[in-house]
């Protein structure tokens, strides 16, 4: 395990933005990805460590016939509730701090590309990245996206989008954005770019 910092850029962009496409590209061209969506499906599957504290909290209710979190009932819980979302956010939020941060150093790759939804909106991030790259569509866009590959209908997606940070408060946190509303040899061309750029950055 590598004990110097990694330079670390963090990734974030709204639901339906393509953060996961841009994401996968710099994986491709050779960064360590870090990728905290994954890391809390790993904590709310079958055995995952999240699951006992979940179980505590919002009873067997939110817990699937095969041992993981459902994810339906838990996402209908906590837009009727906010607190619920405090509470859930209160057991996994830890959890995935510690796990990406144990991922980040252990990382081999030149740079890590840190993948955070709620990056913006998550202060704790800030202050461990080097860099913030903001993946960027125009809003009915993104809408479009979610609904072609979820069923959900515009309103549950407009719910969505107004939990998370603005538009233009992601832009205004960005060090670099990544303009993703065209087609994909355009975020490949962008990838690219901000890829041998971060390489650059990570060997000063």
């Amino acid at each position: 395990m590598q004990t110097v910092k990694p330079y670390v850029v963090g990734l974030t962009g709204g639901i339906g933005s393509g953060k996961s496409a841009a994401a996968d590209r710099f994986a491709a061209l050779g960064a360590s990805l870090v990728d905290t969506d994954r890391i809390a499906h790993a904590l709310t599957a079958l055995d995952g460590a999240a699951i006992p504290a979940i179980r505590a909290a919002f009873g067997t209710q939110m817990i699937a016939a095969d041992g993981s979190m459902d994810r339906g009932a838990m996402r209908a819980l906590v837009f009727q509730r906010p607190e619920a979302r405090r509470e859930l956010e209160a057991i996994l939020h830890p959890m995935i701090r510690s796990s990406s941060d144990g991922a980040c150093l252990a990382a081999p790759g030149p740079y890590v590309i840190l993948a955070v939804p709620l990056l913006i909106e998550s202060g704790s991030y800030h202050s461990r990245c080097d860099r913030i790259c903001v993946v960027d569509c125009p809003e009915e866009l993104q809408i479009e996206r979610v609904r072609s590959r979820s069923g959900l209908d515009e309103s549950q997606i407009r719910s969505i989008m107004a939990s998370q940070a603005s538009r233009a408060q992601r832009l205004a946190a960005a060090d670099d954005v990544i303009d993703n509303g065209g087609p994909m040899t355009e975020l490949d061309a962008q990838v690219q770019r901000l890829h041998l750029q971060y390489l650059a950055a990570a060997a000063r």
